[in-house]
């Protein structure tokens, strides 16, 4: 593996850097956005207990807000409750707005890398048969071993790049779906809690 990074040439090492990165992204990712990260089972009727009951506490509160991005949202919205359903819509929509911004930490950076990985391995082709043209001024064609050399660190690079950037693409669809999913599902949960609040809508998550 060493001899096929060292014949890349050095532009094998910001290829690897981007791949460390686009890992370490997809793991980090993959670790936040789970459900139970996101949106718990049930959230929206334990919160609604809570609140009927009288025992939505600012240390429940803050729990809450604490455990998922939908308590956080919720939070939000308990917090400006009682300033009208218009104010209440509101706040959650703007607590919306940071939690997108934190679910989608980091995705610019993987799309970034899917990217200019492929490029970064079209220009080791490049420097690659540079380098194969300028022996064959000097050479000719006779030296096999040196044009080989060439073109190997062509072929090297590029391969390295678009292994990099094709599994990095597919996160970066699949994280970016995964989010639409989630935003939607918290959408829907949280227009409920405003509903059930305002006495607009009858209990039936129970």
């Amino acid at each position: 593996m060493f001899e096929l990074i060292q014949s890349g040439g050095w532009l094998m090492l910001p290829i690897i850097a981007c791949s460390i990165i686009a890992l370490a992204i997809c793991l980090e990712r993959f670790w936040v956005l789970q459900r139970k990260r996101v949106a718990p089972a049930n959230l929206l009727s334990e919160v609604w207990l809570l609140v009927r009951n009288g025992e939505m506490t600012p240390e429940r509160l803050l729990q809450l807000r604490n455990e998922s991005f939908l308590g956080q949202i919720m939070v939000a919205g308990l917090n400006n409750s009682t300033h009208g359903r218009e104010i209440m819509k509101e706040s959650i929509q703007e607590a919306a707005q940071h939690v997108m911004h934190q679910m989608e930490r980091f995705l610019n950076s993987l799309g970034t890398i899917a990217a200019i990985a492929p490029l970064l391995g079209l220009l080791g082709t490049v420097i690659g048969m540079i380098k194969v043209f300028a022996e064959i001024m000097l050479q000719g064609t006779g030296n096999a071993n040196v044009l080989a050399g060439g073109i190997s660190e062509a072929l090297i690079t590029t391969a390295a790049g678009l292994s990099i950037a094709i599994p990095a693409l597919v996160f970066h669809r699949y994280f970016q779906r995964r989010i639409e999913t989630l935003l939607m599902d918290m959408e829907q949960e949280c227009q409920k809690l405003v509903e059930v609040v305002h006495g607009d809508r009858e209990v039936d998550f129970e």
